[in-house]
């Protein structure tokens, strides 16, 4: 595993990655170094063979304030061509985190602002504590959440996108939970509970099915249904019932028994 200066990466012997941002003190906001970390961060624990699931929490009162402002102030004398290099490197973290083939849970304790939300966004699921609050703040002083868009877009559909985007205002952990942004929304005190029920689910579930299932929503998410997706779908569970945790699964189902995966 890396050594990292700006978070932290638990991944030990167990199933769980846990990725921590952890600059209480400058809200969490990323610069370049922090985008560098977390890419490196996620591929090490999607690729690391025990981990079955992983955690993207932050340490102090916000989870993630978006850009740090000393990055900002260095980007504001940028050339285009910098800009476009330096976007291309948030954009290729947000996608690392997006296509991990380990299922990822989002872990809100506090508020979320700017890329921030892209971070939330691009993991598969997300748990919020109801205090926290959210804010596409761009426009505000003069930007737009470009790199961000196709997860948050995702996430939370065009409908609400039109509205949150243009005006950048604040909304609640309930608004999030009820336009989709994120899955739960618990008390502070509840937050890790709600998370491990969502590991325990994660942890219990075929490894290579959970891959396969978030490569399927890859596949399938907003294509048109035609013969030709049909027939992708048909292949998928054809090669996945011949695959060995596909045997293994369904032979334990029927024999009323623990599949080969739960068994240490």
């Amino acid at each position: 595993m890396s050594n990292f200066t700006k978070l932290k990466l638990e991944a030990g012997a167990g199933p769980i990655a846990r990725i921590w941002l952890d600059q209480p003190d400058a809200r969490n906001a990323f610069d370049d170094v922090v985008i560098a970390e977390l890419a490196q961060a996620f591929t090490d624990a999607g690729a690391a063979p025990q981990v079955k699931a992983i955690v993207l929490g932050a340490n102090g009162p916000a989870f993630c304030a978006g850009a740090n402002l000393n990055w900002m102030r260095r980007m504001a004398d940028y050339t285009r061509s910098e800009n476009i290099a330096d976007a291309g490197k948030l954009a290729a973290m947000l996608r690392t985190i997006a296509e991990c083939p380990k299922p990822t849970i989002a872990r809100v304790q506090g508020d979320v602002y700017a890329g921030g939300m892209g971070l939330v966004a691009a993991c598969d699921m997300a748990v919020s504590v109801d205090t926290a609050w959210y804010c596409l703040s761009e426009v505000k002083i003069g930007l737009v959440p470009a790199t961000i868009s196709p997860y948050v877009l995702r996430a939370m559909g065009t409908r609400a996108s039109q509205r949150y985007f243009l005006t950048a205002e604040r909304f609640t952990a309930a608004e999030a939970h009820r336009i989709g942004f994120v899955h739960e929304v618990v008390a502070a005190d509840a937050l890790d509970a709600k998370v491990d029920e969502l590991l325990k689910a994660l942890t219990s579930a075929s490894p290579a099915a959970v891959r396969a299932c978030k490569q399927l929503i890859a596949d399938v998410d907003g294509r048109e249904i035609d013969d030709a997706l049909i027939a992708k779908t048909v292949e998928g569970i054809a090669d996945i019932r011949a695959s060995g945790e596909g045997r293994e699964g369904v032979q334990a189902f029927l024999q009323k028994r623990k599949p080969s995966w739960l068994v240490h």
